[in-house]
């Protein structure tokens, strides 16, 4: 499955659309990164808690977003892009999204 950011793909021409395909996780914070952060906040640098846990919620909404995307029969997807927003106090949702396509090889 080709995935990008663009409109098309290099060497590709774009023969069918899916449609468009999309895929998320809400996550909620851990009391344990919760204080660790809090002390990041007084001296400084990365918290490595809480950037594990958008690198895995990126991973899973993209996941699902490909998983739906092979439903349709598409062999790639355009237009990729992520979000993110607020759910509940301590939660935010991951949300992927993108188009659906058929490519061939083209000129």
């Amino acid at each position: 499955m080709i995935v990008t950011n663009t409109e098309t793909i290099a060497g590709y021409r774009i023969v069918e659309v899916k449609g468009l395909v999309q895929g998320n996780t809400v996550r909620a914070k851990h009391a344990g990164r919760d204080i660790v952060a809090g002390l990041k906040n007084l001296v400084g640098g990365e918290l490595k808690g809480y950037t594990e846990l958008l690198t895995e919620s990126r991973r899973q909404a993209m996941e699902r977003m490909l998983a739906q995307a092979q439903q349709l029969g598409a062999n790639a997807v355009v237009n990729v892009r992520y979000t993110t927003s607020a759910v509940t106090a301590g939660a935010a949702e991951l949300y992927a999204y993108g188009t659906a396509v058929v490519v061939q090889p083209g000129p």
